[in-house]
């Protein structure tokens, strides 16, 4: 229920949130029962976000995304 994508390092003691951790919602700081996540080469975080049927685009270091893909209902 934290609506958020996690970084471990191999040996860290805490993880980065690199999506999300704004609790639940639409804004794009937040997002909603978070699915498949994609990193490309870049480090660009790609979110399936399923509660707001939409997919979300973190660029590495961000700290908001952008609807790439829905977003405007079922």
């Amino acid at each position: 229920d934290n609506h958020r994508v996690m970084k471990w390092m191999e040996g860290a003691k805490q993880g980065i949130v690199v999506a999300g951790g704004q609790g639940e919602g639409n804004d794009l700081t937040q997002l909603s029962y978070p699915g498949g996540v994609v990193v490309d080469q870049l480090g660009t975080v790609y979110v399936a976000d399923g509660g707001n049927d939409r997919i979300m685009r973190w660029p590495k270091g961000a700290t908001q995304g952008s609807v790439i893909v829905g977003g405007n209902g079922k």
